[in-house]
């Protein structure tokens, strides 16, 4: 009998991985590998095609402006139906800053332009008011993520001049209790759609937020394999990384 198999589709790879966002795939990765998962990675670039029967776990990670228009048009053209489509047959995702602002309805940016999302957060991000500052900084957020409310604060840095507004009714990731998460107004960090994750927090996330590294292996594995249940690891070392950001989140003020 074979065992669990999970294939990771990597969007962009070459355009959107700053702040560390490569660590989450890393992340991923070995995750399933000292779990015995037989685990692959598709980067799936600018006018690459994205099976969604193959897609099992999404990840987009952050850009600069320039990249993220360059990204942004292949996306909605080639890509929205293929995410949709994957999503929609139990797969998992996770979107981090501008792959975050892209899965929204529409990122506007400081100069102005323009730029239409595939709609999976019902959320637009616009840019700051003028003379208002970027929101960078350490973030520490305690989960809003529906079964997860009692799992370790989530920690990451965040580094951003958007201002991302959730629809009324649109699930948060987390609720800020230091830093600035969605637009340092209303005191929200990310956003939930289902099995899909939207978050400005790099670092990279994963690596100091297990728990959340796991709920989305075991949503994205359970389309595959119904019924499977992820083996715990000793997670001492990631636990430890993740006290020592919040610790020094809170002493940087």
């Amino acid at each position: 009998m074979t065992g669990p198999r999970l294939n990771i589709a990597w969007l962009y790879a070459d355009l959107m991985s700053i702040y560390g966002d490569r660590g989450n795939v890393v992340c991923l990765v070995r995750r399933c590998q000292w779990r015995g998962i037989d685990v692959a990675v598709r980067e799936i670039g600018i006018g690459d095609e994205l099976d969604p029967a193959e897609a099992d776990l999404l990840f987009i990670g952050g850009a600069q402006d320039r990249e993220q228009r360059l990204a942004a048009d292949d996306l909605l053209a080639r890509k929205a139906e293929p995410v949709r489509e994957a999503l929609a047959s139990g797969a998992s995702a996770l979107a981090v800053c501008g792959g975050y602002q892209l899965f929204g309805h529409e990122y506007r940016d400081a100069a102005g332009t323009v730029l239409r999302g595939i709609g999976v957060f019902d959320l637009v991000t616009e840019p700051a008011a003028p003379g208002a500052r970027r929101i960078i900084g350490n973030v520490v957020a305690s989960p809003l993520l529906p079964g997860c409310e009692d799992a370790p604060n989530l920690v990451g840095f965040e580094n951003h001049g958007g201002r991302t507004r959730l629809s009324v009714g649109a699930q948060p990731l987390g609720r800020v209790l230091h830093g600035g998460g969605n637009n340092g107004e209303d005191g929200f960090e990310g956003c939930v759609a289902g099995r899909a994750v939207g978050t400005y927090l790099h670092g990279s996330l994963l690596p100091k937020n297990p728990w959340l590294a796991d709920w989305l292996l075991q949503a994205a594995l359970t389309r595959r394999h119904p019924g499977y249940e992820l083996p715990a690891l000793d997670d001492t070392l990631e636990l430890q990384a993740r006290e020592s950001a919040e610790r020094r989140a809170y002493a940087a003020g």
